[in-house]
């Protein structure tokens, strides 16, 4: 009876100091994945106390973990991976562990750990909006807008990647056009970084913008949508400067001018005529 009840006792201790160590780090919440033209970051929160820290852990799916080492009994709420993940094609898992802060230990054979959705570079990364510039002929009959590949977070051979270079012959470009002050749209597709439109009215401004688009990535297949840039309206006319209440205004206030002009001067015909009538009888007659 003894010894069941040192048993018993030595059970109790054991489960209560386990309690008490896993109550005191806390599991880690809404671990996400946050990636852009991959640059690949896993966040989490909250930040902790004092008196814990968090250890992230990630593999290939099916894989060995491993640990990034800026990532080990940390008190931040971020990790980079972006060079860890190394093969872009694969899927990745992701824990974040809770731990004692770096120098302390702890009893604990598992810790608490928060699990990160499945994550796969190239299909999940973000594709930022891409920079161009639009240029109109000569003739105003076509405009070609010149497209820069947006760089991303990946190197070989010491040589920064753009998307380009990491999706090759898959990356399109999908461009949004329509004319100025004008809600209806167009839509052209173009596997090239120069990209010419023709069939536009000549001489209409047009707006346009642009983004990736890879079909082979589902949910993802469009990137950030660029900045809008308009060409040139070279047919302008007064017309389309101004409304028809302003030029309408315009020419009332021209035609008072001119009535006022033509009315200062009658005024000015019928007062120089009659002094100089005046004048004429008011010489005496000469003497015959």
């Amino acid at each position: 009876m003894v010894t069941i009840s040192l048993r018993a006792a030595l059970c109790l201790v054991f489960f209560f100091s386990t309690h008490t160590a896993s109550g005191s780090y806390p599991h880690a919440q809404n671990v996400t994945w946050v990636s852009n033209n991959f640059k690949t970051r896993l966040t989490w929160g909250p930040k902790p106390s004092a008196d814990y820290s968090y250890t992230v852990e990630f593999s290939v799916r099916s894989g060995n973990k491993q640990r990034s080492p800026h990532c080990i009994q940390s008190s931040g709420t971020v990790c980079d991976l972006s060079r860890s993940l190394t093969d872009i094609r694969a899927c990745y898992t992701a824990e974040v562990l809770s731990q004692p802060p770096q120098g302390d230990t702890s009893d604990l054979i598992e810790f608490p750990y928060t699990s990160a959705p499945l994550f796969c570079p190239y299909n999940d990364t973000d594709i930022d909006k891409p920079e161009f510039k639009l240029q109109v002929s000569e003739d105003l009959k076509k405009t070609t807008l010149y497209v820069s590949d947006p760089l991303t977070a990946l190197f070989k051979d010491g040589r920064q990647l753009n998307i380009r270079d990491v999706f090759a012959e898959e990356l399109q470009y999908k461009v949004t056009y329509r004319r100025n002050k004008s809600t209806g749209k167009k839509l052209y597709f173009s596997k090239s970084n120069v990209i010419e439109l023709s069939g536009l009215d000549p001489g209409e401004s047009y707006c346009f913008n642009i983004q990736a688009f890879l079909p082979s990535r589902g949910a993802k297949q469009l990137g950030e949508l660029s900045h809008t840039q308009c060409s040139n309206d070279h047919t302008s006319s007064i017309f389309k400067v101004y409304s028809v209440g302003v030029i309408a205004a315009a020419i009332f206030l021209i035609l008072m001018v001119i009535g006022l002009i033509v009315a200062v001067t009658v005024v000015c015909c019928k007062r120089r005529k009659k002094a100089l009538k005046k004048g004429k009888e008011a010489v005496p007659l000469r003497e015959v």
